[in-house]
């Protein structure tokens, strides 16, 4: 049976065209190997769908009469909105009738919904989400937590250290990815001391293969696989290689290098450490960008990415 990906129609500061727009470019891709369903309001999908000039036939549609919009607080809104398409996905996904959710929607309630919902695997502490990072030398590492965790103890940085080797083996195929603490200093004893006590932890890490402290100047070189930091520090980052990806397209300027910086070609990232494949994108996510959420949300959910980070917190 073709697996089946979800993706929340109404989420986005573009939908429904942008999201009913990756959808169609994704099935194309998909071909048979998997269902693309829609989830949103019935009436909206099949007239989007109609002025896109796509065949109807090739989805599946579910109905979902409510939609929680950008600004509104994820917990409130997951109570008055029991019908919104976040949480209508969520639940399809609980009861394995879709294998993949993606949205790009509001990332608090697809959060915050995910851990009501799928709940959280045993063992770990705080779920996360990662971003991708290119590297000088042609490949990638990952940087988590990027938003959803601001303040970290060190326990929990050791847990990230667990979830990015995990999925940085099933990005790249690297059996034993590096994984360091994003620091001001290389020495153990630099930084803070939830940074210092993080240190402590992993320097004798049996669960990854721990490097040591990396520096900002790192983030692109080969000296981790797995950058490992609180959601503070990795917002930042992710939100400053964007901002400089910005500037450089701005300026008219190609680079095969900077071009790998555009967020369309990653589309979106799993929560890491919840029992299912749940995928959230950007806001402002192109058709294009969507697409590539939908494609990599098959991927994560074929690789079983949630059952391997069970079998290492088991």
């Amino acid at each position: 049976m073709a697996i089946k990906i979800g993706i929340d129609i109404m989420g986005g500061d573009f939908a429904p065209q942008a999201t009913v727009h990756g959808a169609i470019l994704a099935q194309a891709v998909f071909n048979n190997d998997a269902t693309t369903v829609l989830i949103g309001d019935e009436a909206t999908i099949l007239n989007t769908l109609k002025q896109l000039g796509a065949d109807v036939s090739k989805f599946e549609i579910v109905h979902a009469s409510q939609n929680i919009a950008m600004h509104e607080h994820p917990t409130k809104a997951l109570v008055q909105k029991p019908d919104s398409s976040i949480s209508v996905g969520l639940k399809l996904l609980k009861e394995d009738k879709i294998q993949a959710f993606s949205s790009t929607g509001n990332t608090g309630a697809a959060l915050v919904g995910s851990m009501q919902t799928i709940r959280a695997i045993q063992g770990v502490i705080r779920p996360c989400i990662t971003s991708v990072l290119p590297k000088e030398n042609g490949g990638i590492s990952l940087i988590l937590d990027v938003g959803t965790n601001a303040d970290c103890k060190p326990d929990v940085l050791y847990q990230f250290g667990m979830l990015g080797s995990v999925y940085s083996n099933i990005l790249t195929g690297n059996k034993n990815p590096k994984v360091a603490l994003l620091n001001i200093g290389e020495e153990a004893e630099k930084g803070n001391l939830v940074s210092q006590s993080a240190h402590q932890l992993m320097k004798d890490s049996k669960d990854f293969n721990f490097v040591g402290n990396v520096e900002g100047r790192d983030l692109f070189n080969d000296k981790a696989d797995v950058l490992v930091c609180e959601g503070f520090t990795g917002n930042i980052v992710l939100k400053t290689a964007e901002a400089f990806y910005s500037l450089i397209k701005r300026r008219n300027r190609s680079d095969d290098y900077f071009d790998r910086f555009n967020y369309e070609l990653y589309g979106g990232t799993p929560i890491l450490g919840v029992n299912g494949t749940v995928m959230i994108g950007h806001g402002i996510s192109s058709p294009e960008a969507i697409k590539n959420m939908l494609i990599h949300s098959k991927q994560v959910a074929e690789a079983k990415l949630h059952e391997k980070i069970k079998e290492v917190f088991s």
